[in-house]
């Protein structure tokens, strides 16, 4: 990792600021990107670049890879790790709040990709997908975040494919349930955030450790990364039993502190 240059998008907390800090204590030098610029500036540790931007933005993710290039002259690694939840079922659910996390999911994805990509190709880079499990099984009140997911995993998969002869690496992560404020930031069905995490945050896979993970699955070039042992179990099962673990995840879901899943019926 020494010097290499990793732009990290939403690196102003969860798993975007643990690989922040992953990647630098390896001698990286790390630019990280945020919608909020004070709590962007507050979490920049000493010799990063922080660059605000929104990656639902075109004009802003061009920008936070030209900075990067004018402040370091090199780009090495993409981290595409900005993104929002949701929590609703789709009867119920605004259509706007699917097209904000289209344009921040997804997009934010391919307009930082495209921009990095003359650099990643000429230094044989690494793009990093920040996915979820809700990008390999449709998530019921998850809507707009599995497709968006779905959309992103698409679209990281076919550059592989297109650059095979490259030498450009890239990598699909799929961290399970991490303990990170993607929930508490979720949308509700009319795009509110919803304020607090159904889940116990205690029970989940630390952001530190996700970081770690991620940063050995740069260095090794992996492909796909799955954590926790119940992402990797549900991923494996579903490709035999697939209408088995709809039913499981169907449950796991109701089980949520005031799941949409209980009034869906009603």
């Amino acid at each position: 990792m020494k010097d290499k240059v990793v732009i990290i998008t939403g690196g102003s907390s969860g798993i975007g600021l643990a690989c922040a800090l992953e990647f630098q204590r390896q001698g990286a030098k790390v630019v990280i990107s945020g919608r909020d610029a004070a709590k962007l500036q507050a979490a920049a540790k000493p010799g990063m670049l922080a660059i605000p931007g929104d990656v639902s933005s075109e004009a802003d993710c061009k920008h936070l890879i030209e900075q990067t290039l004018q402040h370091f002259g090199r780009i090495d690694i993409l981290i595409n790790n900005a993104g929002i939840s949701m929590r609703s079922v789709f009867k119920d659910t605004h259509l706007d709040v699917l097209r904000k996390l289209m344009d921040i999911n997804f997009w934010g994805t391919v307009y930082c990709t495209k921009y990095a990509m003359p650099e990643l190709l000429r230094n044989k880079g690494s793009v990093v997908g920040i996915s979820s499990i809700a990008g390999k099984m449709g998530l019921p009140a998850r809507t707009g975040y599995s497709a968006s997911k779905f959309a992103m995993e698409g679209f990281l998969e076919t550059i592989r494919t297109e650059h095979l002869h490259d030498g450009l690496h890239v990598l699909v992560v799929c961290p399970g349930f991490t303990a990170s404020n993607i929930r508490n930031t979720a949308l509700s069905h009319d795009g509110t955030q919803q304020g607090e995490s159904p889940r116990d945050e205690q029970k989940m896979m630390s952001a530190e450790e996700v970081a770690k993970h991620i940063a050995s699955a740069v260095l090794s070039r992996k492909r796909d990364l799955v954590l926790t042992t119940e992402g990797k179990l549900a991923v494996w099962v579903r490709k035999f039993m697939p209408a088995f673990i709809d039913t499981q995840i169907f449950n796991k879901m109701k089980r949520e502190k005031d799941s949409p899943l209980n009034h869906h019926n009603k």
